[in-house]
């Protein structure tokens, strides 16, 4: 995963809950592709479907919020969404969102002021969200957190460290 991403932004509003996001009788699809075409169906299909690889997704406050299934993060990545920036995230959405390697920002200024359609450059290492002249500064993302995403989620971080550990184990 890129510090830097540029998108076109897809504006959704407060309280988009998991549920919004990939409807309940979908969870047992485990092919992300098809999770993906699920994607944001039942908040407003043609939002849904107007989604598009390199998209960013601008969501407000309080954003993924219900219940804590990873299904969401994955139809979301499963369509190409680079990024989700809101005004503020539940907290096990944020979590989950980093598991799976799905970058997030949060900048409550920037929500307030980004329409659907501008684009964006989200800077993960300067700290910056940028629309034309406008610049946000968001908090930056702790190395620990760059190394999950880096790794394509939790697991493969786990995987990594495990090859590294045996590796070193194994010159002994």
């Amino acid at each position: 995963m890129s510090d830097v991403i540029t998108g076109r932004a897809v504006v959704l509003g407060d309280d988009v809950n998991t549920d919004n996001i990939i409807p309940g009788p979908y969870l047992n699809i485990t092919d992300p592709e098809e999770l993906g075409r699920h994607l944001l169906e039942t908040y407003d299909a043609a939002v849904g479907a107007a989604v598009a690889p390199g998209d960013i997704l601008v969501g407000g406050r309080n954003f993924g919020m219900g219940s804590s299934r990873e299904q969401a993060q994955v139809a979301i990545m499963a369509r190409g969404v680079q990024a989700i920036v809101a005004g503020s995230f539940a907290r096990i959405f944020l979590r989950n969102c980093i598991n799976v390697g799905l970058a997030v920002a949060e900048s409550p200024e920037a929500v307030a002021a980004i329409a659907d359609g501008d684009e964006l450059r989200i800077d993960f290492t300067a700290g910056t969200i940028t629309r034309g002249d406008d610049t946000w500064t968001i908090p930056p993302r702790p190395p620990f957190v760059g190394e999950i995403l880096e790794a394509g989620g939790l697991v493969g971080w786990a995987q990594e460290r495990l090859r590294r550990t045996s590796s070193t184990q194994g010159r002994r």
